[in-house]
């Protein structure tokens, strides 16, 4: 699955929900939890059905971040994700992998009777308890992504959500999740100011050569900056298919390490160029 761009739209807000799928975003995330007011929330869920079908008319994966600041709301949001057609959940605040198999027992009977896909979860982390607990987080129930919620981990933590705060608890959750074998979203500087696109081009890079597989975002304008951040250029394929070529000829003349193009290459990036073609083909 190749998610670089994933939008957040409100899903109390039917002008924003009309037009998400038109924004070119590999997901959209219909937001039940920050986005929409506490007196509007329980409209939101009940319109997820009209909301995941007008969003998901572009072919984007709709995913549905849910309420999890009581048990009720949560399986009450995670029910009518379900009914409404979600391929996946985006789970606030998860200090625990706890959290991940309850609502995965919650879900198994109503698929079940249903005969529908399970439903994948996308743990959000924003407090130091999950922070510690991320590698049990990801190796959970149903996760095929991990991702921080920077800001509520800074309120947390008692501190400022600067590049420097935020740059070591970030990368703890994108190792667990590589560990793991499952996606990383996020970019590693703060994106608040989402009309500087200079600085979020660089923010994108940086985050694509530490490995991030993508990015969430809040405004439209962003959602090209990611596609083409997280792509390999023509330039990159074309090279990584040259250089598997100069791989394969070599390991025909039985030799292992080998030159290419001036440079020593061995197996890793042999690997590395394979990757790049298969992360490219989706």
């Amino acid at each position: 699955m190749r998610l670089r761009s994933l939008l957040y739209v409100p899903g109390s807000s039917p002008r924003f929900l009309e037009k998400a799928h038109e924004r070119g975003a590999d997901a959209v995330i219909i937001d039940l939890e920050d986005a929409v007011a506490a007196n509007e929330k329980d409209a939101a869920r009940a319109a997820l059905g009209r909301s995941v079908t007008m969003v998901g008319r572009g072919g984007a994966q709709v995913i549905v971040r849910i309420n999890t600041h009581d048990e009720p709301a949560m399986l009450a949001d995670a029910a009518a994700a379900r009914e409404a057609g979600a391929q996946a959940l985006y789970i606030p605040k998860v200090s625990s992998p706890e959290i991940l198999h309850r609502l995965d027992a919650y879900l198994r009977p109503l698929e079940g009777a249903a005969s529908r896909q399970p439903m994948q979860f996308a743990p959000l982390i924003e407090d130091p308890a999950g922070l510690l607990n991320a590698a049990s987080i990801a190796a959970g129930p149903r996760v095929f992504a991990l991702s921080i919620g920077g800001e509520d981990l800074a309120t947390a933590m008692g501190a400022q959500p600067t590049p420097e705060v935020l740059r070591l608890p970030k990368l703890m959750v994108h190792y667990a999740a590589k560990a793991a074998g499952v996606l990383s979203f996020g970019l590693l500087r703060s994106t608040a100011d989402y009309a500087d696109k200079p600085a979020l081009a660089a923010a994108i890079a940086e985050a694509r050569d530490f490995g991030f597989d993508g990015a969430t975002c809040i405004h439209p304008s962003v959602v090209p900056l990611l596609n083409d951040g997280f792509s390999p250029s023509p330039e990159e394929l074309e090279r990584a298919g040259r250089l598997i070529a100069a791989a394969d000829e070599a390991n025909q003349a039985g030799i292992g390490a080998f030159t290419f193009e001036g440079k020593f290459v061995d197996m890793p990036i042999v690997n590395r160029a394979r990757a790049l073609l298969a992360r490219a083909s989706g």
